[in-house]
Parts: structure tokens; sequence; C-alpha cells
């Protein structure tokens, strides 16, 4: 059973005097405790390196960060590499894992020596069109079928857009070698979310296992087995969190298992998590500002899909509390929603909670991977502002909210709103 924990109402209420509501709350020392775990769970590889997948939180002062305590950035864009790069990493401290990729990005990522995941045996043309060629490359597994955990099927890989094949990863190390290519890596994603320990340890044997085969076959040198992302955290109640130390030591058995008898012990081990780091480390906080009584009782709040998508999107479940009546029993069922013009506009259905009054602060728990970052302006809404709580308990704006000069900065309207707009400044 996860116990679900949150900043307490003086410090919510504090914050919300200076930056209203709805907005993003992350906490530093949730943080780097998370990512300092995560690091000790696989200390036993030299080399290892956390690559924070930036999709995540693409947020400075949350990546800022992680890169104190080590971790590199996985990519997906240019402008997640134009980040990157502002932040000051480089070379094999970023992963670009993009596909359907434009060659423009190939060739930005090439100048800052990122380590190219390759998506596609057919993007091998684009590689080789940026000079120099890279000596290292990733390659992405998609083994297709079904991913198992035992009897559970945890994923369909050969559903997913992702990665190639067997075969392909064959033919593009020989592709590769030719053009000048001397070391590789293998990636795959093969499921999402999940808390199952053996997850990672699981993959990693069909990872270790295809590198061997691939070097017995092609004789190519493998400096890297990139375990992605995929662990999640216990965002119900019943869940237990991922036993992370645990799982960094399935991970160490199939290494010395696999890896160490072939002479491959000189392989580093990574891994491009995002929620797991900095989903628990955030809340998104807002106020109920309307109650509404039909066929079902509703409470408004002043945040919608726009701070949140996840809900919306996926129909997925973040727990809610109620600032300061935390440990308040229960008693009425409510959706929460809020304000656009879409029925899914829901952070809650038939949700159980303490009575809500008009003015309490709601707090949403988890949001700290995939809840700013996949926000979005439709009906005109404007996404929220990210706050960081930091160790000494002090708090900094690190993302103002956006405003309605922001929303129509890309249109020309030749001064149509200039009166407009100045009026809401």
């Amino acid at each position: 059973m996860s116990i679900k924990t949150a900043p307490d109402r003086e410090t919510l209420e504090k914050i919300a005097s200076q930056i209203p509501t709805p907005f993003h709350l992350y906490s530093e020392a949730r943080l780097r405790a998370r990512v300092r775990a995560f690091l000790r769970a696989f200390s036993w590889n030299e080399g290892f390196r956390e690559y924070y997948a930036v999709k995540a939180c693409p947020t400075p002062g949350v990546i800022r960060i992680l890169q104190e305590e080590g971790c590199g950035v996985d990519c997906a864009s240019e402008c997640e590499l134009m980040l990157a790069e502002a932040m000051g990493f480089s070379g094999d401290k970023i992963m670009f894992s993009s596909n359907e990729t434009p060659r423009g990005e190939f060739a930005y990522a090439r100048r800052l020596g990122a380590i190219i995941n390759l998506d596609d045996y057919t993007l091998i043309p684009s590689l080789a069109a940026e000079e120099p060629v890279p000596e290292r490359v990733c390659l992405r597994f998609n083994p297709g079928g079904e991913f198992r955990l035992g009897n559970a099927v945890m994923g369909a890989p050969g559903e997913a857009k992702f990665g190639m094949t067997r075969e392909q990863l064959t033919l593009s190390v020989r592709a590769l070698q030719k053009m000048g290519v001397k070391q590789f890596a293998l990636h795959a994603f093969l499921a999402s979310n999940t808390v199952d320990s053996s997850y990672y340890p699981t993959m990693a044997r069909l990872l270790m296992t295809t590198a061997r085969e691939l070097r017995e076959e092609t004789g190519a040198e493998f400096f890297m087995i990139n375990l992605s992302g995929g662990i999640g955290i216990p965002y119900r109640l019943d869940q237990q969190d991922t036993d992370i130390a645990l799982v960094g030591r399935g991970v160490r058995e199939a290494f010395e298992e696999i890896c160490v008898p072939a002479g491959m012990g000189n392989i580093r081990i990574a891994a491009e998590l995002g929620r797991y780091i900095s989903g628990p480390a955030g809340w998104l906080v807002t106020r109920a500002i309307h109650e509404k009584h039909t066929h079902k009782e509703y409470i408004g709040v002043d945040a919608c899909a726009a701070d949140l998508m996840r809900p919306a999107m996926y129909g997925a479940y973040h727990h809610i509390t109620i600032a300061g009546r935390e440990a308040e029993a229960p008693v009425q069922k409510y959706d929460v929603v809020g304000s656009l013009c879409e029925n899914n506009d829901k952070f809650a259905v038939d949700r159980m909670l303490p009575r809500v009054n008009m003015g309490d602060l709601l707090v949403i728990h988890d949001t700290g991977a995939h809840g700013r970052s996949m926000g979005y302006n439709y009906n005109g809404r404007l996404r929220s502002a990210e706050v960081l709580l930091k160790e000494d308990g002090s708090f900094e704006l690190i993302r103002r909210a956006e405003t309605p000069h922001d929303y129509f900065a890309t249109l020309d309207f030749t001064g149509i709103l200039d009166g407009v707009l100045k009026s809401h400044r």
C-alpha cells in the first residue's frame, strides 16, 4: 500500500498567495532522493548512467537538479536537443532517441556529440549523410509479438511503431560497420508504467543475449545496453512502489550470467527513466471554485486538462487530497472537473472524498512527469506555472504561467488585438 503525502496546507497557501492557482509544484528533496536511490541500485556497473527523459518534465529548474546528481538527458526532438545544449549537456551525456526523424535533427545531434539511438534500418542513409559518421551508434530493438512477465502480458511490441526487427538489427550492424561505425549499443522499450520488479531484469536478458548473438554474427563490439524507461509508479493507493534495489540486483545477475562469460563485462548499463524519477515529486495544486448538483455531484476546479492531460487522454488515475484535511474520511462521491468544453475534462470520476468546500486547495498527486509537459491550449486555456519547493523550505517560480500574449504570439494580427492585449497586461 503506497502512502500519498504532499506539502502541508500552510506551505501551499503561502505559495498560492504569491503564485495563483493552479500551479505545478515539485519537491527538490524528493527528486534528489528518487534519483539517488536509483543510481545506488546500479552502482555495481561502472559507467552506469541515467538519461532523464526530457519529455517527462522539460523544465530547466527540474533538470538542473538531476544534472547535479550526475544524470544525462534523453532527447527526442530538435527543441529538446536545444534545451540540452543550453543547459550544458554534450557528448555521451545526451541520448537522441527519435523516430521518423528529420535529417536536420540527426545533424544537430551529431554536432552535440550525442549518442544516436537509431529507430529504423531505413534511417541509415540519413545518418550516413552526416559527416563524420559517428563511431558509436545505438540500435532500437522491437522483438514483436507480446512482452510477458511470467503469465502476464505487459505490452505488445508488435503493435508499436518503435524499433526494428531482429533481422534488421543484423542488417543495420553490417551496414553501419561498412560506414565506419566501430561500437554499438542496444535499446528497447517494451512496457510502460509497470511496477513489476522483474521488468528490467527480463528486458536486460533479452538485450544482453541479442548483443551477444550480434557480436558472434558480425564481430561487432558493444559498449552499452540501454534499458530505456517503463518503470512506473504507484498512482493508486493499493499499489506498491517498485523495489528499485531488487531491480538493480536482477539486472546484475543477468549481466554476470550473460555478458561476463562472453567477454562483454565492460559493457555499461543505461536507463532513460522519467516518470519513476520525477513523477512522485510533483503535484498539481488547484482550488475548488464551483459545485454543481445535477445527475451527479461535481466539483469544478481552476485547473483543467490543459494542465494535466493524462486522466482525459488515458482515463488515468491520480490520487486527490484536500490540503489540511488529509485525515478526514471520504463521505461524498464527486466528479472533479475542469472548464474545457469536453466531457472527458475530469480529474476524477465517482471519487469518494471528504466534503469539498469552495476555496479548498485540492492536491492532485504524482504529476511530476507527463503533467505540465503534455499541456495544450484547447479552448484558449493557458498552461499553469511551475514552482520548485527547495530543500530549505523556500520556493521558486521556475516557469511562469502562460498569458494571452503567449497564446497569440504566433499570429500576425497587424495590430488588431493590440488594444485587447494591452488591457490584460
